[in-house]
């Protein structure tokens, strides 16, 4: 039956819903999969990785902790024949915007009519310092852009009405993953401090040395304080930005060595939190995890306040704070008018708090972090009821209006047809010759192959990366 034709009446909606999720990055798929329980609870999630650079590894999923029932990895071409074979009621999008504008497409190229299409669903994975009105601009055509916060959800409106687009889409929630167990202070005095370190910022070798140097200083002149420096991924591995100079590599030439009370750390930010009297960060979204448990929090100013830190986002916070200021004893507390616009209410006021936490609850509270969903529908769920109830209004439809996104042929004219090519697909929104294969599955063996060739083009591409870019960067600077 030819794709114009598909729009058979969608029944009731079917229990569990059938929800996907597509994401580009362990940080994303861990948005994209609890955003998924928290808007469907009880719902069967169908996980996709897009194939790319940041593809997480197997390691990497493990440390997010959130599970689907199948987990497969894909091109965008095969994640759109994927789901009109399955017929999917949810679809959520954990993408750069790029990759949201080319599925929404894509989409829009399967179901042109009214029809019972999947409910698709995006947003961001954190604080949204940058690139605010692109990234928007390439979200829209979703039926619901998800803002974590009152104040995100205002300034989005505000784009897409801007340009004359339809607001209606941008629904207000909250970050899904804050959640864990309240902070109960053991003293007046931190007694392990986590150092969350990002992978692009700041960028330049000598300003992560600074900041490692510092926090192996503050352990120094702290002995009575464990000092974690909390680490995104392993060498080798990408996450959402790209790091050229990994912190491991640093840690070997901090002059003196690390302190014994000073130690890298990976594992789940959640278990982490758990132990933690101060959090310590530039600007990564582990901040307001932090602040929702009410772990005191401190945003570096050792750098200055700047657009390209991200700092410039917790102003008002009352968390900006160098290592100076943290070294004599400070313990910033977020303001509370702040942490409300940015949906950041503390876990000592607010029912989300399940329990304190406790000395060796550390993998429990850590799991239920990582998993909010998963405990019982409390206060926290609630932020996300608008969301809920605009999704079951959309699934109760008979057929669902084709996507439309702002950005078209006629409004965008030369950036759309770059960006759907990326992706592979047409300037239509449909693949490209050869970008889906069609038939029979390959091969076991041709499965390995492949696999093991993408391996080996994503080690030549960190290593180009890690190695040869800052080579080739500082030959030219002489």
């Amino acid at each position: 039956m030819p794709v114009s034709n598909r729009s058979a009446q969608r029944s009731a909606p079917r229990s569990p819903l059938r929800v996907a999720v597509l994401a580009d990055s362990d940080t994303r798929w861990k948005w994209g999969a609890l955003t998924a329980r928290r808007l469907a609870p009880g719902h069967r999630l169908t996980g996709h990785l897009l194939r790319g650079r940041a593809t997480p590894t197997a390691r990497q999923l493990g440390e997010v902790g959130v599970r689907a029932d199948r987990l497969t990895e894909v091109t965008c071409a095969e994640f759109l024949a994927d789901i009109e074979r399955e017929r999917y009621d949810v679809v959520v999008l954990a993408l750069v915007g790029g990759a949201v504008q080319a599925v929404l497409h894509g989409v829009r190229a399967l179901w042109p009519d009214p029809a019972a299409r999947p409910v698709i669903v995006t947003g961001y994975v954190g604080v949204v310092y940058e690139k605010l009105a692109d990234g928007l601009l390439l979200r829209h055509g979703a039926d619901l852009v998800l803002a974590n916060s009152r104040h995100d959800a205002q300034r989005f409106r505000a784009v897409y009405e801007g340009v004359g687009a339809d607001a209606g889409c941008v629904t207000e929630t909250v970050l899904p993953f804050l959640g864990g167990a309240a902070y109960e202070p053991a003293g007046s005095r931190a007694t392990t401090v986590v150092f969350a370190v990002q992978p692009s910022v700041p960028e330049s070798r000598a300003d992560r040395a600074y900041l490692l140097e510092r926090a192996a200083g503050h352990a120094r002149l702290h002995p009575d304080r464990e000092v974690l420096v909390k680490l995104r991924s392993r060498p080798g591995e990408h996450t959402t930005h790209l790091e050229e100079q990994p912190y491991q590599r640093l840690a070997a030439k901090v002059p003196g060595g690390l302190p014994a009370n000073c130690r890298l750390a990976y594992g789940n930010m959640g278990e982490v939190l758990d132990g933690a009297d101060l959090l310590v960060t530039v600007s990564s979204t582990a901040a307001l995890e932090s602040l929702h448990r009410g772990i005191p929090t401190a945003v570096l100013t050792d750098l200055g306040i700047r657009e390209a830190l991200g700092n410039h986002h917790f102003l008002g916070s009352g968390c900006l704070a160098s290592w100076d200021q943290l070294d004599a004893g400070l313990l910033p507390q977020g303001d509370p008018e702040w942490l409300a616009a940015q949906g950041v209410a503390p876990l000592a006021t607010t029912p989300l708090a399940t329990t304190p936490r406790a000395a060796g609850a550390g993998a429990a509270a850590g799991a239920e972090a990582a998993d909010p969903a998963g405990a019982a529908d409390d206060e926290g769920a609630d932020v996300f009821a608008a969301a809920r109830a605009r999704l079951a209004a959309l699934l109760e439809l008979p057929g669902l209006p084709p996507v439309a996104p702002y950005y078209t042929l006629t409004t965008a004219p030369r950036y759309l047809p770059g960006i759907l090519a990326r992706h592979h697909l047409a300037a239509d929104g449909t693949p490209l010759p050869g970008a889906a294969r069609e038939g029979a599955e390959p091969s076991r063996l041709r499965r390995r192959l492949r696999s093991h060739l993408r391996d080996a083009a994503r080690g030549l591409y960190r290593h180009g990366v890690q190695r040869v870019a800052p080579l080739i960067r500082r030959m030219g600077e002489l």
